[in-house]
């Protein structure tokens, strides 16, 4: 008899799940998992390197386990692109927007306690929230994706979650979400009790309307998370982080393991920090193929959710499984996500795009003839 996971004293929650992760196969064109397609310049390849050298030199002591420069850096950062300044005692930072989406739920959230997110959204935050024993609520949308304010308003009255999770623009649809439904969301979920509210951010470079990050003004409990993983083009750097109230701050301190960001990692963080001009010159080009892609897809007759991120949700199929699987047979990779009747592509170079777009010409006529 085999021996599987089953046969372990897994947490009953966690048995029958499948772990995250999106298809990684070797094809022409890799459009599923929402990366910057651009690989960094040779400058900052250059600097990393002489940055991460210096790290070497030190790895036999531990790094700086409050990674001061780095977070004063992410301050700067944060104060000159969102419009709205920040210090160092307002920024954490950790592995990854999956680390500290982790911190917080570890902090807010945990045994007895329960997190409600707005679904289809990202399912990094059910799946951790599972993890970390905190109950899960599926909170409603409407058809176009928006969130449906008076309903959520409901579930939120109702349930009294301890976290309230806002994805804006939302992943896997592409839609911000507006400032008004997000204070709307924030005063329902301090009406019965204090609940942290977490705005995740990880596409905001992409959007065509501006930060959520300034309505953390008198609002200790909203808490707005980013990461370097897309508009930085460092999705293999893993490096999140979050802007709140420094209490905030001082509390998912309790629950982060010592020393948890590496030398290696602040070092590499902070070369690309120095380089933000160059990096964010590919977001405005990323920015403009994806709004190429919603004009084509429409021109060629698909439904296009609006899309303020690095990638465009489109359909409607009859079975999204069988076009996921017509569109990879012409050598491109895109996400089929599970929303029913729906498909996500990445935006990817002009050249990437265009292999697409020819791809999704082709299923289009096919489903017309």
């Amino acid at each position: 008899m085999t021996f599987g996971i089953n046969d372990l004293p897994v947490r009953d929650e966690l048995r029958g799940k499948s772990p995250y992760g999106a298809p990684q196969l070797d094809v022409p064109v890799r459009l599923n998992t929402n990366e910057n397609p651009y690989p960094l310049p040779e400058p900052l390849v250059e600097r990393i390197a002489e940055r991460v050298r210096e790290a070497a030199r030190g790895l036999n002591r531990y790094p700086d386990r409050d990674a001061v420069e780095l977070r004063t850096k992410l301050a700067e950062y944060l104060t000159k692109t969102a419009g709205y300044r920040v210090g160092l005692e307002n920024v954490w930072a950790a592995n990854g927007s999956n680390e500290v989406i982790q911190q917080l739920l570890q902090t807010f959230g945990g045994p007895g306690r329960s997190a409600i997110g707005f679904e289809p959204s990202y399912s990094m935050h059910a799946l951790i929230a599972r993890g970390t024993g905190t109950g899960w609520i599926s909170g409603p949308r409407n058809d176009d994706f928006t969130i449906d304010l008076a309903a959520a308003e409901r579930a939120i009255a109702e349930s009294r979650p301890d976290v309230v999770f806002v994805t804006s623009p939302n992943n896997p649809t592409g839609n911000a979400v507006p400032p008004e439904t997000v204070l709307a969301l924030y005063d329902a979920a301090q009406t019965v009790k204090p609940s942290m509210v977490v705005v995740d951010e990880a596409y905001i470079e992409f959007s065509h309307g501006r930060s959520l990050l300034p309505l953390i003004e008198g609002r200790p409990n909203l808490v707005v998370s980013r990461t370097m993983s897309k508009a930085f083009g460092a999705a293999g750097l893993r490096l999140g982080y979050l802007a709140a109230h420094p209490a905030v701050v001082d509390a998912v301190q309790l629950v982060r393991l010592p020393y948890h960001l590496s030398a290696v990692t602040q070092a590499t963080a902070l070369a690309a920090l120095e380089h933000t001009g160059t990096l964010l010159k590919y977001v405005e080009q990323l920015k403009s193929e994806r709004d190429r892609l919603v004009t084509e897809l429409r021109a060629l007759g698909y439904d296009v959710t609006e899309s303020d991120a690095n990638f465009v949700q489109f359909g409607r199929f009859a079975d999204a499984h069988e076009a996921w699987r017509k569109i990879l047979d012409r050598g491109v990779l895109v996400r089929d996500n599970g929303v029913p009747g729906w498909l996500r592509v990445s935006a990817g170079t002009p050249q990437e795009n265009d292999a697409f777009l020819d791809a999704a010409r082709e299923l289009k006529k096919e489903q017309s003839t």
